[in-house]
C-alpha cells in the first residue's frame, strides 16, 4: 500500500500556488494623490445661498431640478450647545446636536425628501401632488425657521431649523399649485 501525505495540496492546487500575483503599490501619504481626485470626493454638506439650482441628471427635458439639498440651519446648533450650559436645556440641545448630524432635507422641483438616520437610509419623499398647505414658523429673529407642510390625506410634516426657510415654503407652494394646474382632478359624483 502506497503512502499518501493527507496534509500536502493536490498537484493542481500547487500549481496554482505558483502563480505570482502583481504587487499594488499605494501612495504614501494623501498629499500623493492628485488634486482633482481629492475635489472628485467631496461631498457638499449644503448647497450655497447665491448659487443657481442644479440638475440631477442631462438636461434632456425629464430631469429633476435640485432647489435646496442641506441640513438643519447651524445657528440653530450653535444657540442650542450655548443654551446647553444650563441642565434645563439639555435636552433641547440634545435634539439639536442630532438634527445638524443625522437629517438633511432636499427640495426638487419633481418632491420634497427627508433623509434621516445614523447612516442616511431613513428616507421620506412626497411629490407636490400631495401637498395641501404650507405654513412657516419663524425662529431666532427669523434666521431660520420651521416648514410645516400638510398634506391632502390630512398628515403634516414639521420640517424644523430649515434656512431659507421662507424662501423653500414659496417655492413648495408654487410646485404644488403648478402640479394641480398641470393635473386637474375629475369631479366625482352625478
Amino acid at each position: 500500500m502506497a503512502s499518501i501525505p493527507l496534509l500536502s495540496p493536490p498537484a493542481a492546487a500547487a500549481s496554482a500556488a505558483s502563480v505570482s500575483h502583481q504587487q499594488h503599490s499605494f501612495p504614501s501619504s494623501i498629499s500623493a494623490l492628485k488634486l482633482s481626485e481629492r475635489r472628485a470626493r467631496r461631498l457638499r454638506v449644503s448647497s450655497p445661498t447665491n448659487s443657481n439650482p442644479r440638475t440631477s441628471a442631462p438636461s434632456g427635458g425629464g430631469g429633476e431640478t435640485i432647489f435646496f439639498d442641506g441640513g438643519a440651519h447651524y445657528g440653530d446648533l450653535v444657540a442650542n450647545l450655548v443654551l446647553g450650559l444650563s441642565l434645563l436645556w439639555l435636552p433641547l440641545t440634545l435634539a439639536a446636536v442630532s438634527r445638524a448630524m443625522y437629517l438633511r432635507y432636499r427640495f426638487t422641483n419633481v418632491r420634497v425628501t427627508v433623509i434621516s438616520g445614523l447612516t442616511g437610509q431613513e428616507r421620506s419623499d412626497f411629490g407636490y401632488g400631495v401637498v395641501k398647505d404650507v405654513q412657516v414658523v419663524p425662529r431666532f429673529v427669523g434666521e431660520w425657521g420651521d416648514v410645516i407642510i400638510t398634506l391632502k390625506e390630512g398628515t403634516k410634516v414639521d420640517l424644523r431649523s430649515v434656512p431659507r426657510f421662507r424662501e423653500i415654503a414659496n417655492y413648495c407652494l408654487s410646485m404644488a399649485q403648478q402640479t394641480q394646474l398641470s393635473n386637474p382632478t375629475q369631479p366625482k359624483g352625478f
